[in-house]
């Protein structure tokens, strides 16, 4: 089969393009509910992963949320001005930086509990169409999903 460029190029033939613009839209129903709690997306994910593991370095952060230092760093550093979190050098090796829930921080989780089933109860689609894309998602990444 002969490569029709003109055909590969159109919006509707990319996988990069649904995706985003599903991820932008899920993303959106998160935002009334961490607005309430003066919260970004980002900062509520780096929560969801300290609220699974506290204790844990910057770089097992980034690796977690897949993202860099340069975007990790100045979330925590606001996360630490607001009280939820301590960002400590670690004794073995001081080029490690180990964060810590703070009570606030751990206090948080409770105020949050509801949002998963709030964001879950806006998305329409079957259940088991959900854990689906919700595995072929983690196979796209290359990623086995961490429990």
């Amino acid at each position: 089969m002969k490569y029709d460029y003109k055909e590969a190029m159109k919006l509707s033939n990319q996988l990069c393009f649904p995706l985003y613009a599903a991820s932008r839209n899920v993303i959106n129903l998160y935002t009334p509910y961490l607005k309430a709690l003066d919260l970004t997306y980002t900062q509520y994910i780096v929560f969801l992963v300290l609220w699974e593991k506290d204790g844990i370095t910057v770089g097992e952060i980034c690796d977690k949320l897949m993202l860099d230092n340069g975007t990790v760093s100045p979330l925590l550093k606001k996360m630490q001005q607001a009280g939820y979190i301590d960002r400590k050098r670690s004794t073995d090796d001081d080029r490690v930086v180990v964060i810590t829930l703070t009570d606030e921080g751990r206090a948080l989780q409770k105020k949050a509990k509801d949002i998963p089933l709030l964001v879950s109860g806006c998305i329409n689609i079957d259940p088991e169409k959900a854990k689906m894309l919700h595995m072929l998602l983690y196979e796209l990444l290359g990623k086995q999903k961490s429990n």
